[in-house]
């Protein structure tokens, strides 16, 4: 009995990653490109001394602001225990190592919920904490792995930036019953109702960066911003467009937030129009006069892109899934039939169905008068 009067260990580490794991959630739509982050101090009574979440890159990390919070109580540290979501960094970036902080403040445990995998973290922090003294326990090995799986699910972004060194690719959709996302004519606005575009816009929240095609762009004019939901910042925007074909009055263009377009081709009379209207221009040429997309993903891992939301039409999604680097879809169902019309991508026919690539679904929630469907490819919750 240390943490919560009258339970095991067990339950109250367990209770206590719940907490910060919630607290974690504060965080999306804030730290970019940092991990969100929560942590949670109590002393051995079970009496909460400090909660925090990671704040903007730069601003303090969950472990800093959990202390301060703790300290501007005036509680007293030393013997605490805190439970932080990821490991506790033991690198000096943009702020100092929190495990420093942790072990500076007295600590006697803290209890982590999934180990860091950056390069410059990756078990140094465990074993700095350790070496001062402090006793580090993981969830996995207090036999918790539904908190260590929601840790590394509220990260999947960030894992899969330091891991696999590009983002994770979220495509969303909305559909009819019969699987249109556009009228023959190229509308779609709206299929799905306010519900479920107020929802995708949670979803867009998520994001580091929001991507769609110039086919787009010129078809529907879309802002392709947050505004629907509440946020402290704004993702990139980018473009795929090969051939600078973005027009300069376009509204996706004006702040707030920043543009990013990827041509395969410079096309200097367009690049400069654009540029004066802000948009940065990144050339990544690929095959046939495409952009090399394989490129670009890795070029917005290199600027810190943890989650990249897709909102494309039929053919630029046709080309994201057949290079099999989407890792989940988000389609918007209405109860709709609309008959003819573009479908949510340009797919090659398969030669039979047994070459059809499997989908599962993550979750089936109704939107409203809507539902939204979640699928990854098998496995791809782990990489």
């Amino acid at each position: 009995m240390s943490a919560l009067s009258g339970v095991s260990d067990t339950a109250a580490d367990h209770e206590r990653l719940r907490q910060a794991l919630t607290l974690a959630e504060d965080a999306i739509g804030l730290s970019e490109p940092n991990p969100r982050v929560g942590c949670v101090i109590a002393d051995d009574r079970g009496r909460t001394l400090g909660v925090g979440a990671t704040r903007e890159a730069g601003g303090p990390h969950a472990e800093v602001v959990a202390l301060q919070a703790a300290r501007a109580a005036g509680h007293l540290l030393r013997g605490a225990t805190a439970w932080v979501t990821l490991e506790p960094c033991a690198h000096h970036g943009r702020t100092p190592p929190c495990c420093d902080a942790l072990i500076d403040a007295g600590l006697a445990r803290v209890v982590v919920a999934i180990g860091d995998p950056f390069p410059q973290v990756a078990g140094r922090g465990i074993e700095r904490l350790r070496a001062a003294g402090v006793r580090v326990d993981l969830a996995a090995d207090l036999g918790l792995p539904d908190v260590e799986r929601a840790a590394r699910e509220l990260n999947l972004g960030f894992f899969s930036r330091v891991q696999r060194g590009r983002p994770w690719l979220r495509m969303k959709a909305a559909i009819s019953l019969d699987g249109r996302s556009a009228l023959p004519d190229g509308r779609s606005q709206w299929i799905t109702g306010e519900a479920a575009r107020t929802d995708g816009h949670g979803w867009r929240r998520r994001a580091g960066a929001l991507l769609t095609g110039v086919g787009t762009v010129n078809a529907d004019d879309p802002r392709l911003d947050v505004r629907l939901v509440p946020t402290a910042r704004q993702p990139l925007r980018v473009i795929v467009d090969s051939r600078l074909q973005t027009p300069p009055q376009a509204r996706i263009l004006p702040p707030p937030g920043a543009v990013l377009l990827y041509a395969a081709a410079d096309e200097p009379a367009r690049r400069a129009a654009l540029q004066a209207r802000g948009a940065e221009i990144a050339l990544q040429p690929g095959s046939g006069g495409k952009v090399d997309l394989q490129a670009m993903l890795q070029d917005l891992a290199a600027r810190g892109i943890n989650e990249l939301h897709v909102e494309a039409g039929h053919q630029l999604n046709a080309s994201l899934l057949a290079t099999g680097w989407v890792d989940e879809l988000l389609v918007y169902v209405a109860p709709k039939l609309l008959g003819e019309g573009a479908g949510l991508a340009a797919l090659v026919p398969p030669a039979t169905l047994d070459d059809v690539a499997p989908w599962r679904f993550v979750d089936v929630t109704p939107v409203g008068d809507d539902l939204r469907l979640r699928l990854r490819p098998p496995g791809r919750e782990r990489f």
